[in-house]
């Protein structure tokens, strides 16, 4: 049974300390679950080590400074206040911490109630939405992310570069996450080598519709 993990959350026993002030969140399913979709080699990697590596790092660039203090939310929200080191590893931590809540081995389908009515809205259909996110993976040149953001009350497809995210005052688009995928190639290249389009369609089967409801109706 799928438990969500704790999200973003410094430990706050630790909060000020120099050491392990943001922790790596659990999975909550197992590293084969996915499969086929997405294979245990790569969650293994993709969690155990590269999400790992930017919690280590955050911690590292943060020592000493007001942001150990902060959650990575508001770290991200005054990026432009802080040096690159900051800015990519706690993008990269906020992001991946989203990512895994975002993807279940009960995932997949298309989500329901007011959360189609309102992707309806915006894209004419849910096709059409699959269509506009997919594209925006596929064409975000090197590394980078894709989201489905709520701006001003309205659902927009956007995508950021490298571990950017749009709660970034620093991006191109603003928003509040709701769904987000990696292109990466640590995120799919062990199974799917340089064919990000069919990780980008295998991505569909595991969405984790109802996490994604919940950040909709969360702002």
């Amino acid at each position: 049974m799928e438990v969500t993990p704790p999200l973003f959350k410094k430990n706050s026993e630790l909060a000020g300390s120099v050491e392990n002030v943001f922790q790596l969140p659990e999975l909550g399913f197992r590293v084969d679950a996915l499969e086929p979709h997405i294979d245990a080699q790569t969650m293994m990697i993709h969690h155990g080590k590269h999400h790992a590596t930017y919690v280590n790092k955050l911690n590292d660039a943060i020592a000493g400074t007001d942001a150990e203090k902060m959650d990575v939310e508001e770290i991200c929200a005054n990026i432009s206040q802080y040096p690159a080191a900051v800015r990519n590893n706690a993008g990269g931590h906020y992001n991946h911490s989203l990512f895994w809540t975002l993807i279940s081995p009960e995932g997949g389908g298309s989500p329901g109630g007011g959360l189609l009515e309102a992707i309806n809205d915006s894209f004419e259909s849910f096709e059409q939405f699959k269509k506009q996110f997919s594209a925006a993976a596929a064409n975000r040149f090197g590394s980078g992310w894709a989201w489905l953001v709520i701006q001003d009350d309205q659902l927009v497809i956007c995508s950021t570069p490298n571990q950017d995210n749009p709660l970034m005052d620093i991006v191109d688009v603003k928003g509040f996450p709701i769904l987000g995928l990696d292109v990466w190639e640590h995120a799919y290249y062990l199974k799917y080598q340089n064919r990000r389009a069919d990780y980008i369609a295998a991505f569909w089967n595991v969405v984790n519709w109802n996490e994604v409801a919940k950040r909709f109706f969360a702002p």
